[in-house]
């Protein structure tokens, strides 16, 4: 469908680039996403593919990246949102777990792992929440005990995207553990390493094509070189960068009402029922049109949010409120076009079924709901 609004945040290169991206999803991505779902895993393959065609690391500068902004990240995570193709990883790849090396790494380690990871021959993940600690990240027990020139960690992980591919991943851990918030570190740990494993591919309601898994660290011995930025500063860095990831599942919320708006009203203008098209009841315009009114806001108030972040302006509270808005209004409304669909929004044919289960885990991840508030209230 045609933008809600007239859009001003994208650029004439942004546009060029979405017309690339388009043409890979359209190609690579989309005649694939069913047998990824039964899979439960995209191949590697896949990831090599977007790394040659400069999908991967967007934001970062070459060699690391492809030298664009979170203008063209933004592209990439608006084509999942279109396609509902919620079983590539690529956003936490390359929007969430390239840039903490980028900002906290040194240059040793932005050659090491950066151009691997731009290539999609390093896939990376972040381990954040354990068993035991979701949201408040002030209450992982993961442990990495300096001896001489390593850490050795300790702990479990679970809940991991990029889990069973990851061939790089960014661990949360404690490396005062009496410090609480003020000893949690960041270090890198290479697929390989040993006493480093996978646990089993984790069974969730959405995100089916998605490889979420449990990670396990028994005695993992890593370089001292491996810590991104300094020990015990691991919690002031995720707050610096939570905005963005907010901002990630707020864009694709976006792109994902628009979407399904459009396929909706295709749908309803074409099933006919009681003698008529099921567009033609009343009942089925003040709903589309309603859904056509609060996406028009909330496109609006996601721009902003995403010029703002472009210009390093978008505070914590702020990225809190577009995720909250975002995510709550997209389960919602994909509630509301599955109703309109009848029955046959509930087979996966017509993928409005399935967008609407993969939407769930937004209000969760990232930051619960309950956190969002919390965050926005402190502002009152």
């Amino acid at each position: 469908m045609q933008d809600l609004i007239q859009r001003t945040v994208y650029r004439e290169d942004h546009e060029q680039f979405r017309d690339a991206v388009r043409h890979f999803f359209d190609k690579e991505i989309v005649p694939h996403l069913a047998e990824w779902e039964r899979n439960g895993i995209v191949p590697k393959e896949v990831w090599r593919k977007a790394g040659r065609e400069g999908l991967l690391n967007t934001m970062l500068p070459e060699p690391y990246g492809s030298g664009g902004d979170f203008g063209h990240a933004a592209v990439l995570i608006e084509e999942v949102g279109r396609t509902n193709a919620t079983a590539l990883g690529f956003p936490l790849h390359s929007d969430i777990v390239a840039p903490y090396i980028y900002a906290y790494g040194n240059q040793e380690q932005h050659d090491r792992w950066l151009p691997k990871m731009a290539a999609g021959d390093m896939i990376g993940a972040i381990a954040m929440t354990e068993p035991g600690a979701g949201s408040d990240l002030k209450s992982v027990r993961t442990t990495a005990k300096r001896e001489g020139d390593h850490y050795v960690i300790n702990g479990a992980k679970t809940f991991i995207t990029n889990g069973i591919n990851s061939e790089i991943v960014i661990v949360v851990c404690k490396t005062a553990p009496d410090l609480g918030a003020k000893g949690v570190s960041l270090i890198v740990v290479e697929d390989g390493t040993p006493g480093f494993s996978k646990g089993r591919k984790l069974e969730k309601i959405g995100l089916m094509g998605q490889d979420t898994s449990e990670l396990f660290f028994d005695n993992v011995k890593v370089p001292v070189g491996n810590l991104l930025g300094e020990e015990n500063m691991g919690f002031k860095y995720l707050m610096q960068e939570l905005a963005q990831e907010r901002l990630v599942v707020a864009v694709r919320a976006a792109r994902s009402i628009e979407s399904f708006l459009q396929k909706t009203i295709d749908y309803t203008r074409e099933r006919k029922a009681f003698g008529q098209t099921v567009f033609e009841f009343q009942n089925t315009r003040f709903k589309l049109a309603e859904a056509k009114a609060q996406a028009t806001m909330l496109r609006t108030f996601v721009d902003e949010c995403m010029k703002l972040h472009m210009e390093r302006k978008l505070t914590p509270e702020r990225a809190a409120m577009v995720k909250l808005n975002a995510t709550a209004l997209q389960n919602k409304l994909l509630d509301e076009f599955l109703q309109l669909h009848g029955g046959y929004g509930y087979m996966t044919e017509y993928q409005v079924g399935r967008a609407w289960t993969d939407a769930r885990i937004g209000r969760i991840y990232g930051g619960s709901d309950e956190i969002m508030k919390e965050i926005i209230a402190r502002t009152l």
